[in-house]
């Protein structure tokens, strides 16, 4: 399942980048996730809880950087397991980032593979979850990187 899409945020794609690529900034973008540890520089793990639909589900995930290019490009792996439930969650992700005057455009795909019960669920129901998501995650980013510009004018 490919999910793709494009966020604005009023910043310098430098800052923007910054702030994508630190792993506690960008943790603190996206509802639920916890327990951040850093294993070095390009691997992390962490915990993500989410309701999907009627179903409350808490993840142990490990994420792995690939590919950086500065302030440009950040790709990233995902590997996840639900915890008590069977199943597998599988990510590939591409960011690129784009100034476009005084704002810089982010445009991600993301390649989903659900394995389990996760995978039962259908693409529409985790379609919408995933927007729900982006929506939530680019209002957390915006606060996060818009507000210092936004309090120095």
């Amino acid at each position: 399942m490919k999910f793709d899409g494009e966020i604005s945020v009023r910043a310098g794609r430098e800052a923007v980048f910054e702030k994508l690529r630190d792993a506690r900034a960008f943790a603190s973008c996206v509802e639920g996730v916890g327990a951040l540890s850093e294993i070095d520089g390009s691997h992390y793990t962490a915990t993500l809880e989410t309701r999907i639909a009627y179903m409350r589900f808490k993840f142990a995930v490990a994420v792995e950087v690939t590919n950086l290019d500065p302030p440009r490009l950040i790709e990233a792996k995902v590997e996840g397991t639900p915890v008590g439930v069977v199943g597998r969650l599988t990510a590939a992700s591409t960011t690129t980032l784009e100034q476009t005057g005084e704002e810089t455009l982010i445009r991600y795909a993301v390649d989903v593979s659900l394995a389990g019960k996760l995978g039962a669920m259908g693409q529409p129901v985790l379609r919408s979850k995933a927007r729900e998501m982006e929506k939530s995650f680019a209002a957390n980013l915006r606060r996060m990187v818009e507000a210092p510009a936004e309090a120095s004018s």
